[in-house]
């Protein structure tokens, strides 16, 4: 066990190694204004010969995280670097940079920020006097954050090295994985270090840390095992195959980092790492209020770590970033930037970092790429899904539907058919393959947006959250009942939703009786459901109307109502503002490798891929930088033909990422992307009958006419809305007759719907309500629905 700092210290000598090297795809937050205010900076360090230039490498310097930054200091040809003299605060830190004589700069890793601003200084001494100096200002933020998300939720449940019991309103804990204690109540823990190796008797499929099956063995520097097989890195360099684990916390979070590493030699004499980043993020949706150790695993599975680490990569994965554990994309976004920052820090350069991860993780990478662009370089999706808030209109459209289908009144619409027939009707309205789509969402996340307290067993979480059972704690925060929300006997409690979860974002709904209660864009009002089973027959006039009267909503504690659900304005704005709702223009700026396999029994519905792809299409004309490799049976690869998919992908990625950076052009990121596609990024798909997959079918009308390939809808698509499915809440057009087939209704049948779309229905035709571009890199210290970030600071 090694401190953070102490590390950081250890790992000086290895930093100064990349003194000479170039930045690139840093690990800074960007919107195009930065980008200007980068060029800006990069021409202002050689804008004059005579006056000294100071910027910080590890991120931008108001987004300073856990008191260290590396900084650069670009010195005046005309000075003799050993007379400069640089100062933090007033404090002398000279010591703590290197000459490089090449460059004409001075490099070191500042530590000992304070919390706030931090004036770091640089000049030359003469005559006892420090002239022709410049300064730059240094926002540092703690290390458990926040920097730009906001407000961080509270309580917040540190985890323990063991889980502990808990007692009343004072909840157990987590296991951390680590050996001691939180140090403060933003849960920092000492960071760890622990090694493993790869066996030269591994078995060829393994899985897992230690164990008969393992992949890696524990690795014990005292006494060095004989078996360690050996590995050559992407840059040539053969290494034994031993790798260090660091998992520490930051931002509230625990994380772990891994990478090729010989105990034998310091950290100075560490050669294995290229100066690549594969992070990895994880699965599902929750909203839990503790602190958990990460789901998903730096050193093997989905991620293929095991052949990226062999490489050379560097992996890491935090429980902020799987979406199980927490469904605030900003803070996700937030704790991909101060790890970035944490490698750099600790390791020198990021050459580029590529996302990887299936479903949430599909969510956790489109979200950050399309909030805050420049963190990732590249995604590697499958089980692919936009965003989470448009995810959602499904799983709440499915809640209503199976709440109708099991009504007194589909009941009577259906009385004498077969149950085969009543199945087709069902699927007609939700637009699945078969009935069996929405039963799948409700039953894996129809309590996802439950606010308080749910009664019985619910229907997520019961495997996801295995070390914190929700028997003990029946509801979203996973927190003591007294503690939450639940109406009529505790109306103040803490409420427990996604967007609760997010309240710095969205910000709160201003009712004091629920001062926890955060603004919702949820809205269903104007939703003709099931509109186009009735064009094509799927249902009749009667079932249509029947459906509309119906239908509800789910209200803003979870529960059924008969009204149609309004969307707050503001959360709408934010939604689209802030590029949550997932956005096709800041998508551009990244390769984008889809692993499209097929579930549309279950959730990962194959219309998915496509619904991202079409929000490409209306932002940028075009899809160039998404590919798609479409395959079946299965959702993910896993057959021995299969899993070759994986390994093409992260190849693929590799070799795409590598012509991006190696292309010195003044082009925009996004003619990049496109001049830099390698050959092997095209569109294909595996038949379903092709079980050794052999023959990659370029021709998607083909793919389509596959019965297992083929993609097909949503609730809201049947409703007559787009397969982008990124309208929140629709503008209203008046209901008009002559819209429907002639004969459709009798006169009965339209006085009834008349009066459910009273108001009007949806236009489809129209952008949604509040819907816009996203404003990038936004902040929310200074409030809900955030504001972009400043300039880059510069030195002055």
């Amino acid at each position: 066990m090694i401190d953070r700092r102490l590390d950081k210290r250890l790992a000086l000598a290895g930093l100064l190694l990349f003194a000479s090297a170039v930045l690139v795809g840093p690990a800074t937050v960007h919107s195009d204004e930065d980008s200007r205010d980068s060029d800006r900076d990069s021409h202002h360090s050689d804008r004059d010969s005579h006056r000294f230039g100071i910027k910080t490498l590890s991120n931008r310097a108001d987004l300073i995280g856990g008191g260290d930054a590396l900084v650069e200091v670009q010195v005046p040809r005309h000075i003799d670097l050993d007379k400069v003299v640089i100062g933090l605060n007033g404090r002398d830190v000279t010591a703590a940079f290197k000459r490089n004589t090449g460059t004409h700069t001075l490099r070191g890793l500042v530590s000992g920020l304070a919390d706030g601003r931090n004036v770091l200084e640089a000049g030359v001494k003469e005559h006892r006097k420090t002239v022709n100096f410049e300064k730059l200002t240094i926002t540092n933020h703690p290390i458990g954050g926040p920097v730009f998300s906001g407000p961080q939720i509270q309580p917040w449940v540190c985890a323990t090295p063991t889980p502990q019991p808990g007692s009343g309103n004072i909840p157990h804990t987590n296991p951390s994985g680590m050996t001691t204690l939180a140090t403060d109540a933003q849960c920092n823990i000492a960071t760890e270090f622990k090694f493993w190796y790869k066996s030269t008797s591994a078995p060829l499929t393994c899985s897992g840390i230690a164990g008969a099956n393992a992949c890696f063995k524990p690795y014990n520097p005292a006494a060095p095992a004989l078996d360690v097989a050996m590995t050559t890195t992407d840059r040539g360099v053969t290494v034994p195959f031993i790798l260090r684990q660091e998992r520490g916390t930051i931002n509230r979070g625990i994380y772990d980092i891994g990478v090729l590493w010989d105990p034998s030699k310091p950290a100075s004499e560490q050669t294995a790492w290229n100066g690549k980043l594969q992070y990895g993020f994880g699965v599902a949706s929750g909203s839990p209020r503790r602190q958990f150790r990460p789901n998903t695993t730096w050193y093997t599975g989905l991620a293929t770590n095991e052949r990226a680490l062999g490489l050379g990569f560097m992996t890491a994965a935090s429980s902020l970033t799987d979406h199980q554990l927490n469904s605030n994309l900003a803070v996700a976004a937030e704790t991909v930037m101060m790890i970035k920052e944490h490698i750099i820090e600790q390791h020198g350069p990021i050459r580029y970092t590529m996302g990887v991860g299936c479903s949430g993780g599909s969510i956790e990478q489109n979200a950050i790429a399309s909030q805050y662009p420049g963190l990732l370089d590249g995604l590697q999706i499958s089980c692919t899904y936009p965003d989470s808030i448009t995810t959602a209109l499904e799983v709440g459209d499915c809640v209503l539907l199976l709440n109708y289908f099991g009504s007194p009144a589909f009941a009577a619409l259906n009385a004498g058919l077969s149950t085969a027939q009543i199945n087709a009707k069902r699927a007609a309205i939700a637009g699945h393959l078969t009935q069996l789509g929405c039963i799948s969402w409700v039953a894996a996340f129809g309590t996802t947006g439950r606010p308080g307290f749910i009664a019985g067993l619910p229907s997520v979480g019961a495997a996801i959250f295995a070390t914190t059972p929700r028997a003990e704690f029946p509801n979203n925060c996973l927190l003591p009942r007294g503690l939450v929300y639940e109406p009529g006997v505790n109306e103040g409690g803490l409420r427990c939703s996604p967007f609760d979860h997010g309240i710095a974002i969205w910000g709160n709904a201003g009712d004091p009786l629920f001062p926890t209660r955060a603004n919702t864009p949820t809205d269903n009002t104007g939703v003709q459901y099931g509109l186009m089973a009735l064009l094509n027959g799927g249902i009749g006039a009667e079932d249509f109307v029947v459906l509309n009267e119906k239908i509800g909503s789910v209200g803003l504690d979870g529960n059924l109502q008969a009204a149609r659900a309004v969307a707050d304005e503001f959360a709408l704005r934010t939604a689209y503002r802030s590029g949550i709702v997932g956005d096709g223009r800041s998508w551009a700026k990244v390769p984008i490798i889809d692993l499209r396999g097929n579930d549309n029994n279950g959730i990962h519905h194959n219309w998915r891929s496509f619904a991202l792809r079409a929000r490409l299409d209306e932002a940028n004309g075009h899809h160039e930088n998404h590919v798609m490799w479409r395959f079946g049976p299965g959702l993910l690869p896993t057959t021995a033909a299969s899993v070759k998919l994986f390994a093409e992908q992260f190849a693929t990625m590799d070799k795409w990422l590598s012509a991006i950076e190696a292309d010195t052009s003044h082009h925009s990121i996004e003619r990049k992307v496109l001049d830099n596609k390698p050959a092997e990024a095209f569109d294909y798909c595996y038949l379903s009958t092709d079980t050794t997959f052999s023959t990659k079918v370029t021709d998607f009308a083909v793919c389509d006419a596959d019965p297992i390939l083929r993609f097909l809808s949503s609730p809201r698509q049947v409703a007559g809305g787009p397969v982008k499915e990124n309208v929140l809440k629709c503008h209203l057009k008046p209901l008009d007759f002559a819209e429907y087939p002639a004969g459709t209704f009798t006169p009965e049948q339209w006085v009834r719907l008349q009066a459910v779309f009273a108001d009007g229905v949806c236009d489809w035709s129209r952008p949604g309500v509040e819907q816009r571009r996203a404003v990038t890199d936004l902040t929310y210290e200074d409030g809900p629905g955030g504001k972009r970030l400043h300039r880059v600071p510069d030195s002055d």
